[in-house]
């Protein structure tokens, strides 16, 4: 696929993404085990355009990024998730995810190279929100474990395809393909933003 054959497929991600309320969290499909966690992740577009960011980041970033951020993202979620199941509350959970995308979506849109560690506290902070939000629900669900193994794999996939498009950048074009839907996912984020502010 060339750059001209990409460019309004990821448009088109970006309108479908944009035009989607962030409905992740209004309860449905989290009744279930893991065939409910596992689509939960996939039916939220906030969701998804954050996960994949986390991997387009760490392949933007490259070795030992591309393995640690999608790494630290689940683990640190698990610990969101965890003070959401026990009822501790954090403020203005659905903004941070919407934040979320549209902080690593700009960090690949305007390749920002920080060091490691920083890369992986600023996933790990966004992580604390998309946990928490789960979190929050999984009390509900018919088997908590079920959903939650579903909800990780899910979340692994989602990295891996952000990975996946990722690698592109070892071409020159590709490097402007990933920028331009680090760009994209920044833009859904905004979109999410204004339609939870």
């Amino acid at each position: 696929m060339n750059t001209r054959q990409l460019l309004p497929l990821l448009t088109a991600v970006f309108l479908v993404a944009y035009a989607s309320a962030a409905s992740a969290h209004e309860g449905a499909g989290v009744t279930g085990g893991f065939i409910s966690g596992f689509l939960h992740p996939i039916l939220g577009w906030d969701h998804v355009i954050a996960m994949v960011a986390v991997g387009l980041w760490g392949a933007f970033l490259g070795n030992p990024a591309i393995w640690i951020l999608p790494v630290v993202f689940p683990l640190v979620m698990a610990f969101g998730g965890a003070l959401g199941v026990v009822g501790i509350p954090i403020p203005a959970v659905e903004t941070g995810i919407a934040a979320s995308a549209v902080v690593l979506g700009a960090m690949v849109a305007f390749t920002v190279r920080p060091p490691i560690w920083m890369a992986a506290v600023i996933v790990g902070a966004f992580a604390i929100f998309h946990g928490h939000a789960h979190g929050t629900e999984l009390p509900n669900a018919a088997n908590p474990l079920a959903y939650s193994i579903g909800f990780v794999v899910s979340t692994g996939l989602l990295h891996l395809s952000g990975i996946a498009f990722g690698l592109l950048v070892r071409w020159p074009a590709g490097k402007i393909v990933v920028q331009a839907g680090g760009g994209l996912i920044a833009l859904a984020g905004v979109g999410f933003l204004t339609g939870i502010v």
